[in-house]
Formats: C-alpha cells, structure tokens, sequence
C-alpha cells in the first residue's frame, strides 16, 4: 500500500492473478524452474514446451534459405541431355516461366559420384557432397508461381498471400520452446529479403510466436537496447513488475488486447534475455578449430550461431543467405552460383559434422533450398529465370533417410515428373517429423481453421528414416 493509498500488488501476488494478461510468463522462470512450474503456470506460458500430437524424430529445424532460388541443374540435379541439346529448343523445353527465355543451357558445372551413395553433386559444393550419404535430395520440388514475392511467402508461411503465420511461429505454436530464456524462433539475416518481416511474421497467433530477426551478430550490437546501463537487475525487474501490474489493470478493463498481452510478453522476454543472448550469439567462445572450420564472414558465423542456438532449445533457426534475392542470376549464372556456393559451402558441410558431432543431427532437421529453381533454358547469354515447375531442395537428419535422390525432373530438369513434392507436401512432412499432424495443428481465426498446409499437403514417407 502506497501512501497514497494506492494498492500495488506483491510479484507473487500478481503470478497468482494474472489468468489472461500473461504477463508474468517470464516471472515464473524467474521465480521457479521450467522443470518445477505448476499445471496452471505452465497453462498461463505460451512458450512453455507442449506435448506433440505423437513421438517426434526432430526437436528443432534449421532452414538454410538460398533466397533468390537455386538452380538445379547446376547443384543437383545433373542433366547430361543439356549438353546434348545446347542452343536447342526442343519439345518439353517451352514451358512458360517469368519471362521469355532461349535455347537450352548446359551446365558450366561438373558433377561428381559421392559418397557411398554415389549422389552426383556439382562441382561448386564440394565440402556438402563429402556430407551427402547424410543428405536426402529431394529432386522434385515444384511451386504455384515463378516470382519471388508470391513463392517466399509459400516457402516460408505455406500461403503466396500475405499475411500468414510463418512456419517457425506455427512450430512455437503447436511445441513451444525449451528455452524460456530465448526466443523460441530466431531468423539471422544481415538486412531483410524480399517481402522482408512478413516471411517470420506471426499474423494471427498470437504475438510471442513472431520470429526474431537477428541482423548484426556482434554481440554487443546483437540487439539493440538489450542491456540496461543505467538500472541493476533487481531495479530492472521492480520496474517491470510495476509496468506489468498496470498493463494487468488495464487488460482487466479491457480483456482480449492482443497488442497489449504481446507487448507484456515481449518485456519479459527482453528482460530475460539479457542473461543468455549475448552469449549464444558471441562465437567467439568457440574453439578457434571449430571457427576455422565453418570459415569467415556472416553467413559462416550465421550458421555456428544457428548450432549453438539449437543447442540451447531454441525450436527453428532460419540462415538466410544474404539480404535481397542473392541467388537470383538472370546473367551469369556460371559467375553467380559458383561465387556463393564458395562462400557457402564451408560453412554448411560444417554445420552438418557439428551437429552430428555432438549428437544433435539425429533430431534436428536441416532444410536447404530456394523459394523455387531455375530454367534449363537460357536469359541473355549464360542466365537462366526463375522456374517454379521443378526444383530441388535437400534435408538432413531430423528423421530423414540419409544418402538418396528422391523423385525426378524431366529430362532437362525443367519440371517434376516422378513423386512430385508440392511445398505444401514438404512443410506436411516437416511438421510431422517434429511429432505434428499438420491436419490437427490448427488456429481459428476469423470464423474458419487456418493450418500452414491450407487445405492441402501429404506426408512424403518414403524420405522418413
């Protein structure tokens, strides 16, 4: 009681009341170990770890995104007919794109036998293909439409319209995270990619399942405004127990605030990660050998941070490789792809003995690929367009089976002809693998059921180790 004679609640006594604000997630991690939480305190976290619709073979994804759209036929999926019919335009090597393009175009690239499996990789990935007998390529993705905005928001949020849940903040959704301390979904980027915040955005659920962009990883810079120079953490912590006891009133006069409810979760959560966010994304505290080993540069270190966030219980780490549309070469795609798969490469084939060094390949799920791929057929002289009708992706651990080829492109690779993977079939298969039926992992909004596999999709089980 104020001398004024205004009643401010005790911490505990606002832990007790505080049914619909949740603002006091953070204070009963603060106050008891996830581990010792209560059926009601877990209730009223909605990052606390749920329990999946059935036995998982992942706990966590890491998506490598190649934003801009890869091309098959030159990292693969090797077509020897493109040599053959260089310069032609024969029947099955028309099909409408995103713009008018020439003859066939054969690959500036070789391709080599790896592995036991004898996977053909392209020249330009020659640390991934020492990794292949790890790797299922999947040879026949196909997508609705060839540009980039439409085709990022099917990858990543399983709709080409905006806005909808991103497929990190529908994982937090359906399993919550393991690290309370955390964001449950971290995207590192330097800058933002086509459509930028809307492809970890997330729209209707509620506000503490949008992914967060992490852009510079100097961890002193990591995010900004995250350390308090000026108020201890005992003062800090007063200061936001106050905040959040007014924010309480205010949801009490008016429930249902989502805005409000979000921002009080993102108090807390900024307050806890003072502790631990600094450190997570300082790989500098990892041995020298193991930073030599992913290389230089923000993709390099992007994908060591993205390990020890995985580590920790974060549930989905999205790398995007560059601002913009970086894999997008409409003019020289010998000079493009083999530029960025010199500065990739290194780093990713390290990311995958990492893991399965330290025994966390077999549950978590790594995801490499584009929105979409590219034409067989030639742009200009030596570019090739966007191509939305076949195309490849690949997955490691996380419960797939390692050392296969799945499905095919025409003899040019310009389309999917045998077991045809629709996105909505991969994200299906995705979410099942993390224990989720993706037909039961729903959100009702504006008088229907939303999923992130809309009306569609089927589960790929003969990838499923």
């Amino acid at each position: 009681m104020r001398q004024d004679g205004m009643f401010l609640p005790s911490r505990r006594q606002m832990l007790r009341q505080s049914g619909i604000g949740l603002g006091m997630l953070g204070l009963g991690g603060l106050l008891a170990n996830e581990t010792t939480l209560s059926a009601a305190e877990k209730a009223a976290n909605p990052l606390a770890p749920k329990s999946p619709h059935f036995k998982p073979k992942a706990k966590r994804i890491i998506h490598l995104f190649m934003g801009g759209g890869p091309s098959q036929v030159d990292t693969f999926d090797p077509k020897p007919a493109l040599e053959k019919y260089h310069g032609q335009q024969p029947s099955g090597a028309g099909l409408k794109t995103e713009r008018k393009t020439g003859g066939l175009y054969k690959s500036p690239f070789k391709f080599y036998k790896s592995g036991k499996s004898g996977i053909e990789v392209s020249e330009i990935f020659p640390e991934i293909a020492k990794q292949i007998d790890d790797i299922c390529v999947v040879r026949s993705m196909h997508t609705d439409i060839p540009n980039h905005e439409p085709g990022l928001l099917l990858m990543t949020c399983g709709n080409t319209q905006p806005i909808r849940p991103s497929m990190g903040s529908w994982l937090l959704y359906g399993l919550g995270s393991e690290n309370q301390n955390l964001p449950g979904f971290v995207v590192l980027c330097p800058g933002k990619p086509v459509v930028g915040p809307a492809l970890w955005n997330n729209s209707f659920l509620p506000g503490i399942y949008q992914g967060c962009h992490i852009q510079n990883l100097d961890p002193k810079k990591v995010i900004d405004h995250i350390q308090n120079r000026y108020l201890t953490s005992g003062t800090q912590r007063q200061q936001l127990d106050l905040i959040n006891g007014l924010n309480k009133l205010h949801l009490e006069r008016h429930p249902g605030d989502e805005q409000l409810d979000s921002r009080i979760q993102s108090l807390e959560m900024a307050f806890r990660m003072q502790t631990e966010a600094t450190d997570v994304f300082d790989v500098t505290k990892e041995p020298a050998k193991i930073r030599e080993e992913y290389g230089t540069g923000y993709f390099a270190d992007a994908c060591l941070a993205a390990r020890r966030l995985v580590e920790r219980g974060v549930r989905m780490v999205q790398v995007f490789y560059g601002a913009g549309q970086p894999w997008d070469d409409h003019s020289d795609i010998e000079k493009g792809h083999r530029a960025k798969a010199k500065d990739s490469d290194k780093a990713i084939a390290a990311l995958l003995r990492d893991l399965k060094r330290k025994g966390l390949l077999e549950d978590t799920l790594v995801l490499w690929g584009g929105e979409f791929g590219r034409t067989p057929t030639s742009e200009g002289s030596s570019g090739r367009d966007h191509n939305n009708h076949g195309f490849s992706v690949w997955m490691a651990g996380g419960g797939v089976k390692g050392g296969l080829a799945y499905g095919a492109t025409d003899e040019f690779g310009f389309a999917a002809v045998e077991n045809k993977v629709h996105i909505h079939d991969l994200h299906a298969t995705m979410l099942h693998l993390m224990g989720l039926d993706h037909e039961k992992l729903t959100y009702r909004y504006s008088g229907r059921d939303f999923r992130l596999t809309d009306v569609a999709g089927v589960v790929v089980k003969d990838i499923l180790a």
